[in-house]
């Protein structure tokens, strides 16, 4: 391991407003149990210090460069940024530390973890901001049913999850498992910044470095908004053609988001 990665992860244990929890504290009673962590339930008071708070997460949040954005444009809600990579997770600990920012707060973990950290109804919105679309493995898509159930035990009743992605695969994946589960879509768009209609402008404002990069390329970025309130069991869509979407996009490219982790 390199020096500056050790000095990274040396200076992430004096960040207060990062929270880096055992995994194997969460696994000690099988990964079918996952032992709820003493946060969950009391981010609001004991993360930012307030009676209660309107949170909002990026799963897959890289170096934190969305959230601290949008906590920059929303001080009355609290964000946080959810990533694996402690080294990524340095660079936005250590902004918001510099910036005193207290709506602000990053939490290092497997994102098929999260809900040993958020209680239901916790959380109000979700972003996915350029997950890996993970075309050979269905439920480590950040928008499959397996993790829209993950969210669902946590979002409060109408809470959105915003997909943002060049990915036309897991953009055309999202539209079909909305479909499939009947579930409330208030904003789909295929190109984001050609599109008029497009009802705020900090979604196109607000942008991660990849999303620059690929902007930079002429590369189309797409955005989708869909609720997940639905009763009973999360469906797989059966009309979603992978083989086609997967030669329409071709091949990814390689400095994509590394994948969720999952079994």
């Amino acid at each position: 391991m390199g020096h500056d990665k050790l000095r990274k992860f040396a200076e992430n244990e004096t960040f207060s407003c990062l929270l880096q929890p055992s995994a194997a504290e969460l696994l000690s009673d099988g990964y079918f149990n996952l032992k709820d962590h003493p946060i969950k339930g009391n981010w609001a008071r004991e993360m930012f210090g307030r009676e209660s708070a309107e949170i909002v997460l990026e799963l897959g949040c890289g170096k934190g460069e969305y959230t601290l954005d949008l906590a920059r444009r929303y001080p009355s809600k609290c964000f946080i940024g959810v990533d694996i990579k402690g080294a990524r997770l340095w660079k936005g600990a250590k902004t918001a530390t510099l910036e005193k920012m207290g709506n602000v707060a990053f939490l290092r973990t497997r994102i098929e973890f999260i809900t040993a950290f958020f209680a239901p109804g916790e959380v109000s919105e979700i972003w996915l901001t350029f997950s890996d679309p993970q075309m050979k493995s269905e439920n480590s898509r950040l928008s499959s049913p397996l993790f829209l159930e993950r969210y669902r035990k946590m979002l409060r009743p109408g809470g959105v999850v915003h997909l943002k992605t060049d990915s036309q695969f897991l953009h055309e994946y999202t539209k079909a498992v909305v479909r499939a589960n009947g579930l409330a879509m208030p904003f789909c768009t295929e190109d984001l910044y050609k599109d008029p209609s497009v009802f705020d402008p900090v979604v196109s404002e607000v942008q991660t470095f990849y999303e620059k990069m690929f902007l930079e390329m002429g590369l189309p970025i797409t955005y989708l908004q869909f609720c997940i309130d639905h009763e009973g069991e999360y469906v797989h869509p059966s009309d979603f053609d992978e083989k086609f979407w997967r030669e329409a996009e071709g091949p990814r490219r390689s400095f994509a988001h590394a994948p969720a982790k999952t079994v």
